[in-house]
């Protein structure tokens, strides 16, 4: 595994650039630097709009025995490593659209958690003769989690081109509005009375109801029915990691932004009201990023939970079970303490936003039926699915990602989607979860 970017370094190569490239990796674009069996494709696949956007250099026939073969070399600069390599794409018009990007350092694709980044940039001034430079991003990286920020990445988000100098972010009316309102409460002497106004946070309900309903607005329906849904695992996930974040964004900029401007706006002068206030703003800034960890666990439960009541689905919520308190026993405690093998009755469902080692906990108390772990995550590893089987827990995922080749989802037993989950699980083995049929 190569040296991975700091974020320091990621905006500097951001900021020098024309145009950045972005895609998530699939497991194939990286599984090669780990397997010398799969040493066959040393690269990446290129989508075919990436390469009839012009980010990359043209192919052309230079092979005229192989009139289907479109190849080039280019220069490419890697910061992690600072070294140039003599890459290659390959376009196999005969077997379909993508390109293939090769000749690139090894180690910068091995050991990688699955859903990590490639990011790239073209140059208008070279570095070394190379006119286009490229990192890779660990999934499991704070610096990921801050370019998906940076970038706006939603959820089904797989690549894309962007120009630097108009990266998404907050409307620009909204926040025109903001420092409108910001600059005349300084003005008037009334920053004190806005602040009171904004001293908290909406509750994790409130942003999760506001974040129901403008999905329900958007797709024309009256309920989140998992049974009248196609796909409910990727509408869970669409509403926590999209919708709603995007609302708690709005409310945290004015949040964060009046208490910031507070601490400066204390002092005789900028200066010393930065060094003197420093220790508030440090306390703001690691008050917000823990903010944000909270919130999700939080948002993926109200949003289970609302698709679990719209779909009639008996269930109880955060019951104590020994040491352990699941976020959901279906139907109830009192049918999961009765029942007895081959647990036919009753389920446990708990919900993890991110995994890492956090599953282990579900293991280390044997529990009287059977277990389901429900995520948004995509970077869980093979190996730990697999110790997952072996404890007896179902991965519950949403349904692109199932099928996303981005992820190790695909062909394992032990993962199923939330489209199985209900039809499977509650409608075939379990109907009497089901309050319309009791």
């Amino acid at each position: 595994m190569a040296n991975r970017p700091s974020w320091t370094d990621i905006r500097s190569w951001v900021a020098k650039s024309s145009r950045i490239l972005i895609k998530k990796l699939a497991r194939n674009d990286c599984g090669w630097a780990d397997n010398a069996k799969n040493g066959h494709q040393n690269g990446v696949y290129v989508p075919r709009e990436i390469r009839e956007d012009g980010f990359f250099p043209e192919v052309r026939n230079t092979n005229p025995d192989k009139p289907h073969i479109l190849d080039t070399l280019f220069e490419t600069f890697w910061p992690s490593t600072g070294e140039t390599k003599l890459s290659s794409l390959k376009h196999y018009t005969n077997k379909g659209t993508e390109m293939q990007f090769t000749r690139v350092p090894r180690d910068e694709f091995a050991g990688l958690t699955p859903a990590s980044w490639l990011l790239g940039g073209t140059l208008d001034h070279p570095v070394g003769g190379a006119h286009h430079w490229f990192m890779v991003i660990d999934s499991e990286s704070e610096e990921a989690e801050l370019l998906e920020s940076m970038f706006s990445l939603d959820s089904d988000f797989h690549f894309a081109l962007f120009d630097p100098d108009a990266l998404p972010g907050e409307p620009l009316d909204e926040t025109e509005q903001l420092i409108e309102e910001l600059t005349r409460a300084l003005r008037e002497g009334t920053l004190d009375q806005f602040i009171r106004r904004t001293s908290a946070m909406p509750a994790t309900e409130d942003f999760a109801l506001q974040a129901q309903e403008s999905w329900l607005v958007e797709n024309h329906k009256e309920a989140i029915d998992p049974w009248l849904i196609p796909n409910p695992g990727d509408v869970i996930m669409r509403i926590s990691r999209d919708i709603e974040y995007t609302l708690f964004k709005r409310a945290e900029v004015r949040f964060r932004a009046a208490q910031v401007l507070r601490t400066i706006s204390a002092g005789t002068d900028l200066a010393s009201a930065v060094v003197r206030g420093f220790p508030e703003l440090d306390a703001t800034f690691l008050s917000a990023a823990q903010t944000r960890k909270s919130r999700a666990g939080r948002s993926f439960e109200h949003h289970v939970a609302r698709v679990f009541m719209d779909g009639n689905v008996r269930y109880e919520e955060q019951v104590i079970l020994g040491s352990r308190r699941p976020d959901f026993v279906l139907p109830d405690v009192m049918t999961l303490r009765s029942q007895t093998r081959p647990f036919d009755d009753a389920m446990i469902v708990s919900l993890k936003t991110t995994l890492r080692e956090r599953w282990k906990q579900l293991s280390l108390e044997r529990i009287n039926g059977a277990v389901f772990l429900a995520t948004v995550d995509d970077r869980v590893t093979a190996d730990a699915i697999s110790d997952m089987a072996d404890n007896g827990i179902h991965l519950l995922v949403p349904e692109s990602l199932k099928a996303s080749k981005e992820t190790c989802y695909a062909k394992l037993a032990n993962v199923i989607t939330f489209r199985e989950f209900f039809d499977e699980e509650i409608a075939d083995k379990r109907p009497q979860l089901r309050n319309s049929l009791i």
